[in-house]
């Protein structure tokens, strides 16, 4: 059976990141997403799990901003932005999960020089002009990644981060 690809739109993806300091939320809102997704589909559009699954995506570090300078600037700075630019994801496995349009999806996070596998639930579903989206949250540890929580002065970030995805796919021609 055929695959088909899908090209991620980056300008309609997007990544939040929110994290939590001792004064108040600090949050980011990243677009230019780069990527793909690429699954055999069946006859009414859900995956077609018997075949393989695979995708990935890359998200600039320097793309990262809360809209605060001094916070990006920190950020990028404990990333290490120059040595380590980009966010990697790449898909290794989907399998099935409950509720319609519902997947487990286990993939590798390269962040800061490391890199984790994770499994968590996605929803996945082609829509009507045959494009596709993806989206689901994940709570990180950043301290996974051999990165120490930002302290300065009085303001304590913690080490949890939430971060949403949401992609949006073109079908390649």
């Amino acid at each position: 059976m055929e695959t088909d690809r899908f090209t991620f739109d980056s300008m309609r993806s997007c990544v939040w990141v929110n994290g939590r300091s001792s004064l108040h939320p600090i949050n980011t809102e990243t677009r230019g997403i780069q990527g793909w997704f690429e699954s055999a589909l069946l006859a009414d559009g859900s995956l077609n799990l018997a075949q393989p699954v695979t995708g990935a995506l890359e998200v600039a570090v320097d793309r990262l901003s809360s809209g605060n300078q001094l916070y990006d600037r920190e950020l990028k700075r404990r990333v290490d932005a120059r040595k380590y630019p980009t966010i990697l994801g790449q898909i290794t496995r989907v399998t099935a999960a409950e509720g319609q349009d519902q997947y487990m999806v286990t993939g590798d996070l390269s962040f800061h020089g490391k890199t984790h596998t994770f499994e968590h639930e996605m929803s996945i579903k082609l829509d009507d002009e045959g494009s596709i989206s993806l989206w689901g949250d994940y709570t990180f540890d950043i301290r996974e990644f051999d990165m120490k929580p930002p302290s300065m002065l009085m303001l304590k970030v913690y080490p949890e981060v939430g971060v949403k995805v949401e992609l949006h796919g073109n079908r390649d021609q």
